[in-house]
């Protein structure tokens, strides 16, 4: 589904991502993983178009992309859940849902009610205030905000950072049953590593902005993993 060749980013004159190839299946989780700084979240915000690549490629389930806007990439299939959510505090949660009309043609313009099977706090909250949520009500708001968007490839960078262990494992199980269902690749960016370890079907470790190590968790042990996250 996705494929990255040669990939490079800067930001001014300071080089980032130096060369990344890797690839994310549909029906698969793709852990990218390393220490604070090695360039996980300027991975994804090249891939979603928030920061322009200086160099190489980027296909989506088969197509070359050329260097877009995020809305253009948005309306291609691309779905990002940024780190820190990202909510509107004065919108309600459906307002905040229906922002992701804009990627949709005029006749989808609708939350689907499974987003509040997936997270049924939503549908409690719904005419609450983004701000007021908690940090994990926020982070599942953020997935489904995604998820609206019918994504060809979601992108969630750090989805657990500040939230509580018990909504943890609720967006695990529904990361995981996103998976399952075998309709979208799903990259993960992630610091926690039993989380990423548990969930991951593919691993891609950063470091100095360039892949040290990746491949299915059939061929990457959990001590080569830990190795090369903790450098």
């Amino acid at each position: 589904m996705l494929k990255t060749r040669d990939l490079t980013l800067h930001y001014g004159h300071s080089q980032i991502l130096n060369g990344i190839d890797m690839e994310a299946a549909t029906g698969q989780i793709t852990c990218v993983m390393g220490t604070n700084g090695v360039g996980k979240t300027s991975l994804i915000r090249a891939i979603c178009g928030r920061h322009p690549r200086s160099a190489g490629t980027v296909e989506l389930d088969g197509e070359s992309l050329p260097v877009l806007p995020p809305h253009a990439l948005a309306q291609k299939g691309v779905a990002l859940v940024p780190q820190g959510r990202e909510i509107f505090p004065l919108l309600t949660v459906r307002e905040n849902m229906e922002t992701a009309f804009a990627c949709l043609p005029k006749g989808e313009h609708e939350v689907p009610e499974a987003m509040f099977e997936l997270f049924p706090v939503l549908k409690e909250m719904q005419n609450r205030r983004g701000g007021d949520l908690s940090g994990g009500q926020q982070q599942q708001l953020a997935i489904a905000r995604a998820l609206i968007t019918k994504p060809k490839l979601l992108l969630l960078d750090e989805p657990t950072e500040g939230i509580q262990p018990n909504i943890i494992q609720q967006i695990g199980k529904v990361i995981a049953m996103l998976r399952d269902e075998g309709r979208m690749a799903i990259v993960l960016v992630e610091q926690f590593f039993d989380f990423a370890h548990d969930l991951g079907d593919r691993f891609v470790v950063l470091r100095r902005g360039e892949v040290t190590l990746a491949g299915q968790k059939g061929d990457v042990t959990r001590d080569q993993l830990l190795a090369g996250v903790s450098v």
